[in-house]
């Protein structure tokens, strides 16, 4: 499998698995242990690659350990610390890998939680693990842009001076996008200001930055959803529109209509959250096969995704087209039972059902 499958592969099984693992050694069993093997390439059974509950007394703290440490020829290579996947990790979980990154050769360190990893190295000063991640990957959510990256730290391209080279770019880059996205989801009072005053010139009192704070969220939200559908028009070809997210179709109610629908040229109108819909479908196939496979073709009555851009290996439908949101899956006979979503992370309660589907058609 390509780096990018066997990452995909994984995230699909954090995806499934996440709810039901509550500790930390079944988080290292079931996801950090297969990090290091399948994504970094580390055989994680011979100890003179990776070591289990390292341990390297340092000063008055003897006897501490850190989960695993990567080896390459005697030297430390990777430091990585684990907690449970049930929260998230923070830099306060990291006190051994602070004074073990001091008193070894590692460059590199790792906290996660199985679901999150965040990277850190030595920017600030040297020999001493910054406080910042150089890098952060959520398997829920991977961010394309960091794939190659991730891939340096992998045993076949391990590339210590491309890494750290490339980790102060990522660190502040990495930084500004999270601040970014904090900011659309939910404005700070500084961010709320700076753009009030750059619109409105009277007195920023009160009542207008509580009037604003209402207008500057409307606006980012707007804003990136233009961004997102002039993007997917350029993407899709110039004879696609696509609507804007607030807007509704009139559901076409004939399954005839609707198969010619795949069939034929016309103009289809592509929503965001079906994408997104698509994403999470194609999320849990990928435990099965490879995510080339998954393809989907857009309908006037229902979006639908396919196995091998073959309309007659449906994996599922999404009736996303009116204010109920509907999940279609078939069974072995074609027939289609919708299931209602109040949200799209319910499509995750039907993995199962996605995963059986791929499974016939292969």
């Amino acid at each position: 499998m390509e780096f990018q499958d066997r990452l995909s592969a994984l995230a699909a099984k954090v995806v499934n698995q996440a709810a039901v693992i509550g500790t930390e050694e079944a988080t290292k069993n079931a996801f950090v242990m297969p990090f290091i093997s399948t994504i970094l390439g580390y055989d994680v059974f011979d100890p003179l690659e990776v070591v289990p509950e390292f341990t390297a007394d340092v000063g008055i703290k003897r006897g501490e350990k850190v989960d695993y440490a990567i080896m390459r020829d005697g030297e430390v290579q990777i430091l990585i610390e684990c907690k449970a996947s049930t929260g998230a990790p923070k830099i306060e979980h990291a006190s051994q890998l602070f004074r073990y990154f001091s008193t070894t050769n590692a460059r590199i360190a790792a906290l996660t939680n199985g679901v999150i990893w965040q990277f850190f190295t030595d920017l600030d000063a040297p020999n001493r693990m910054d406080a910042k991640p150089f890098l952060v990957l959520d398997l829920l959510d991977i961010d394309e842009t960091l794939i190659p990256e991730v891939q340096k730290l992998s045993k076949d391209s391990f590339d210590l001076e491309s890494i750290i080279s490339a980790a102060e770019e990522l660190k502040y880059v990495g930084a500004l996008k999270r601040e970014i996205a904090s900011q659309f989801r939910e404005p700070s009072d500084e961010w709320i200001k700076f753009f009030t005053q750059r619109v409105y010139d009277g007195a920023y009192t009160a009542r207008v930055r509580e009037q604003f704070t209402t207008l500057v969220t409307k606006a980012s939200r707007q804003f990136l959803t233009e961004s997102v559908n002039d993007r997917l028009k350029t993407a899709l070809g110039a004879n696609i529109a696509v609507r804007p997210v607030a807007e509704a179709i009139v559901p076409i109610s004939s399954e005839a209509e609707v198969e010619k629908d795949l069939e034929r040229d016309t103009e289809i109108e592509t929503t965001l959250e079906e994408l997104e819909g698509y994403q999470i479908v194609k999320a849990i196939a990928c435990g099965e096969i490879k995510p080339q496979r998954v393809t989907h073709r857009d309908a006037k009555s229902y979006f639908a995704v396919l196995l091998d851009d073959n309309n007659r290996k449906p994996i599922a439908r999404l009736h996303f087209n009116s204010r109920q949101k509907y999940l279609g899956l078939l069974d072995e006979n074609k027939v289609e039972t919708r299931h209602a979503l109040e949200g799209l992370d319910e499509i995750y309660e039907h993995a199962d059902a996605i995963r059986e589907a791929v499974v016939r058609y292969r």
